[in-house]
């Protein structure tokens, strides 16, 4: 079958701002059609690679082949806001300064691409809201209908919506595209091919990034497999293959379980049903009464943002904000945590509250300090984590620094390391309440995993605002919908549950409309019912229940054929025995994935079942 030539395409590529290369030999190749992510690491250039491609670097080695007369656009991740003119001009000076097009966009064109936005080209940029700002950026990008599209974080502030309006966009119109994103639900939406920026090498799989992690668990057994072969020890790569690729294989079996109770229970308190049990298990509703409203309304003249909304929510509760951009998230976010007057309706916190509120906006940081000065700003080389004593430096690993990065000024991180930096320093306040606006913006797929496990460990209340919705589902217990003009409801559960809850609703209400308007005779056709429908079968439950323990005895497994192969003079003494093992140890670690989401299978559908009886 033939190839076809690519458009665009770095050849043996390197960067290094004068100092240990970002990466090297790198190659990557956009064919028509192509719609690839860029992944990897905060700070290990992926940026830069956009850059390349823009035409805006000059690589310190390698090309950069263009198909001559190619058009493309651009989209950074952070662009300077210039003030005091239109939006319709700074689209046109945004397109001048980015785009390789030599011509300036005419006026219609302008007008064209605000209007798929749906922005006015007349208001001044300087009264757009950060999601209008992103959604004006992207007008820019797509001005013209470029060949190329370069998306470096695309989704960032943008609402739901408008993310499944840009993913329809992309697909339906087969767009040719690189993009980096934290967004794991776009880029499986979106990608047909990954670029995997990792250690200085840029790899390349011709599969979107649904595949990423089975990839990457692949790459990484490989790399474990050819070091032992060559008698070599990891050091300083065993840290990444411990905190890194391989240790996300499929997510802790805990955490799931925590999570699927903490939804039941969510889900009991919201229909009013065995709220006796609840307080058996954790104690009365009263004392751990966090935030509980009734009946509040808010409005700002005559534009209703919240109309008779009632909730109560608890400690250890996760609940998550989701609704469009101006819905009212944060009018409701301000009004449960006291920095907004409500108009009407009963409204009560804890006496005891103590609160941590990361803003998307990263104001609580200090471009000139350092690291270790933002983290220990009274000076000394520890700090009180949630009354544990730990060394700065050891913190600052936990959120994937390493030691020399301890002394940079914070001005030197990349936007995704601020990110990650403002994390850490929020996450080591003493607090009971976590107020979380937007906290995967910027962040890569590690840093996402150590904040679950973050969020997991924390035993205070935590309130997110996220259009993440791959992150809703791995967080939350529950999801307050603002859908606008007044309209707020909570569901238990994700943000998928949400959705199914909602078409479940609007599904029941059309029935009910068109049960109306037939006769009143009954349906002579029975129902079909049947136990496989209510519950799992015996040999599921069976199987459910002995699984846990085969995983365990698969790891132990694990850790036998591991020692064995770490032993150093294996291979010299019996190359027969080595290969059998560590053959073995691929085998053991299908089988523990295997069994893995065998597990998660069956228990998240024992937990729909159960929802749904």
């Amino acid at each position: 079958m033939a190839v076809d030539p690519p458009v665009i395409a770095l050849r043996n590529a390197a960067v290094g701002f004068g100092g240990t290369p970002l990466f090297t030999g790198a190659e990557l190749s956009i064919t028509p059609g192509m719609r690839a992510c860029l992944v990897g690491r905060n700070g290990t250039g992926k940026s830069t690679i956009m850059k390349l491609l823009a035409g805006l670097l000059e690589p310190d080695e390698g090309d950069l082949y263009l198909q001559p007369g190619l058009t493309v656009g651009y989209l950074p991740q952070d662009i300077p806001l210039t003030g005091g003119m239109t939006v319709a001009a700074f689209v046109a000076k945004m397109s001048a300064e980015l785009a390789m097009n030599s011509e300036a966009p005419p006026r219609h064109a302008v007008n064209a691409a605000l209007s798929r936005m749906d922005v006015d080209g007349t208001r001044n940029v300087d009264s757009l809201s950060g999601g209008e700002f992103r959604r004006v950026a992207l007008a820019g990008a797509l001005l013209g209908d470029p060949d190329v599209l370069l998306l470096d974080e695309p989704t960032n502030h943008l609402d739901l919506p408008t993310i499944e309006w840009l993913e329809h966009e992309l697909v339906e119109r087969k767009k040719t595209l690189i993009t980096i994103s934290h967004d794991r639900a776009f880029l499986e939406a979106v990608t047909t091919n990954t670029f995997w920026l990792h250690r200085g090498a840029l790899r390349h799989n011709a599969a979107g990034y649904g595949t990423f992690e089975d990839w990457t668990e692949q790459v990484a057994d490989a790399e474990v497999r050819e070091a032992q072969r060559l008698d070599q020890k990891l050091k300083a790569e065993a840290r990444w293959l411990e905190r890194g690729v391989t240790a996300r294989r499929r997510r802790n079996q805990g955490r799931l379980t925590r999570l699927q109770q903490m939804r039941a229970q969510r889900k009991a308190l919201l229909i009013g049903q065995d709220l006796v049990q609840l307080e058996a298990d954790a104690g009365p509703i009263s004392s751990r009464l966090v935030v509980e409203c009734e009946n509040l309304c808010k409005a700002f003249g005559d534009e209703v943002i919240i109309n008779n909304f009632s909730t109560r929510i608890l400690r250890g509760d996760r609940i998550g904000l989701v609704g469009p951009n101006g819905a009212g998230k944060t009018s409701l976010l301000k009004l449960l945590i006291g920095e907004l007057e409500k108009d009407s309706g009963r409204l009560r916190r804890a006496k005891n509250l103590s609160l941590a509120f990361f803003d998307q906006a990263r104001d609580q940081l200090n471009p000139s300090d350092t690291l270790w000065q933002a983290l220990a700003p009274q000076g000394g080389d520890s700090i009180n984590v949630r009354g544990r004593q730990r060394h700065v430096v050891s913190y600052l690993r936990d959120f994937l620094f390493d030691e020399k990065q301890a002394r940079a000024p914070i001005a030197t991180l990349s936007g995704g390391e601020r990110n990650r930096m403002l994390l850490a320093k929020i996450l080591s306040q003493p607090s009971n309440l976590l107020v979380l606006d937007e906290p995967t913006n910027d962040l890569d797929a590690d840093t996402l995993d150590v904040l679950l496990e973050v969020l997991d460990n924390y035993e205070g209340t935590v309130l997110l605002v996220s259009h993440d919705r791959d992150f809703l589902d791995r967080v939350v217990n529950s999801t307050i919908a603002v859908e606008g003009g007044g309209y707020v409801n909570e569901y238990p559960g994700g943000y998928s549950d949400y959705l199914r809850q909602r078409k479940q609703g609007e599904t029941r209400s059309t029935k009910t409309h068109e049960k109306s308007t037939k006769s009143s005779h009954p349906s002579k056709t029975p129902q079909k019912t049947s136990n496989e429908e209510s519950k799992l079968s015996f040999k599921e439950e069976y199987e459910l229940g002995v699984l846990p323990e085969r995983i365990k005895a698969l790891e132990n497994a694990k850790v036998e054929l591991e020692k064995a192969l770490a032993d150093t003079g294996l291979f010299a003494r019996d190359a027969s025995a080595y290969g059998t093992a560590a053959e073995r140890l691929a085998e053991v670690e299908g089988a523990i994935v295997s069994a893995e989401n065998r597990w998660l299978d069956l228990e998240a559908r024992r937990e729909r079942l159960k929802v749904a009886r």
